[in-house]
């Protein structure tokens, strides 16, 4: 009665690319900042804090004619299971009937629009001449992250690796980094693209062990941690360094000194949401801001409804949470190019 599309896990990572991702994000975040999106309260919990939680993220898009929700699951333990610790489900209906249009795994749309995220905030936020990006964790969304920034930063000469638990993880990570974007986001292209895409990647990757001389020398940080203390003190950083931070999704959660949040220009994917769960949370109940200090959120930058980046010289901050019409819409991209590939199972409820 009701036939809606299921896509895997397998058929999500061969229908999606980074450069399209990122376009589907800008125009999340665009939507939202022109009111064509709603957000519905987000749900969280943990099984066991630190080890094992959940949330479920919803909301609206009456312009793309759909709602859903994405519920998401981390186990850290899952690793020396076999499984992995991300796991994820996107559910998209039709917002004028209601009806089902698609069930899809949510890891790889999760791990796909969360490093669109941090390439968006390095693209509209950073200064353009940037060269030396610092990637703060070794995790599964690195490389995400890593390659959704070379593509939005074409003057990128050097990425710095840490892993402030582990030295070795490091030096791992940034031996084995190049050869792993060619093959999970490069290899997507053909001809001139795969060129274009694969330059992108003859950069020089490093592990760092010294974590404030390295803040001291980036032009980018981007931080993606299960941190619930901070990693970058105020004192490392130089002026003009863009700062995304991707860890704290949850409360308690900081990976940067809440003191950067006095002296940067501080930007959110959803205000209401970082305040309550973002990196954002700490400073503003310390008092170092509040809620009216938040320059924008990144829909309006990109938009040109607010300013970015106002001087070469100022910290600018992007509190990146995860809100669920990034997922939506990507999800909605995805039933698309399935559609016309024939992709996916069709299943009638």
């Amino acid at each position: 009665m009701f036939p809606f599309r299921v896509i895997n896990q397998e058929t999500t990572e061969d229908l999606l690319d980074m450069a399209s991702v990122i376009e589907v994000v800008e125009q999340a975040y665009q939507m939202k900042s022109a009111q064509q999106a709603t957000l519905f309260p987000m749900i969280f919990h943990e099984f066991e804090p630190g080890k094992a939680d959940m949330d479920i993220k919803s909301g609206h898009l009456p312009q793309a004619d759909v709602f859903g929700l994405k519920l998401v699951s981390w186990f850290g333990d899952n690793d020396q299971k076999g499984l992995p610790q991300l796991l994820g489900t996107v559910m998209v209906l039709d917002s004028r009937t209601g009806v089902p249009q698609g069930i899809l795994s949510g890891e790889h749309i999760t791990c796909m629009r969360t490093g669109a995220a941090g390439g968006i905030g390095a693209k509209y936020l950073a200064r353009p001449e940037s060269e030396h990006l610092l990637m703060i964790g070794t995790g599964h969304q690195a490389p995400f992250q890593i390659m959704a920034t070379l593509m939005a930063m074409p003057n990128i000469k050097r990425v710095s690796i840490s892993n402030p638990r582990s030295q070795a993880k490091a030096e791992k990570f940034a031996a084995e980094i190049k050869d792993k974007l060619l093959a999970k986001f490069v290899s997507k292209y053909k001809g001139d693209e795969y060129e274009r895409y694969a330059q992108k990647c003859e950069v020089e990757f490093v592990a760092v062990d010294d974590l404030e001389a390295a803040t001291g020398q980036a032009d980018v940080i981007i931080t993606a941690t299960p941190a619930r203390e901070p990693l970058i003190r105020r004192e490392w950083v130089r002026p003009g360094t863009h700062i995304t931070c991707i860890g704290a999704d949850m409360e308690g959660k900081q990976e940067i000194d809440e003191r950067l949040f006095a002296v940067g220009r501080v930007f959110t994917d959803d205000i209401g949401q970082a305040v309550r769960v973002g990196e954002t949370e700490i400073p503003l109940k310390k008092g170092l801001i509040t809620e009216a200090d938040i320059a924008a959120e990144i829909g309006s930058v990109i938009s040109g409804h607010a300013a970015g980046r106002q001087s070469a010289g100022e910290i600018t901050i992007f509190d990146s949470t995860g809100i669920a019409i990034q997922d939506l819409l990507t999800a909605q991209h995805i039933l698309r190019m399935a559609e016309s590939r024939g992709a996916g199972a069709i299943v009638d409820l």
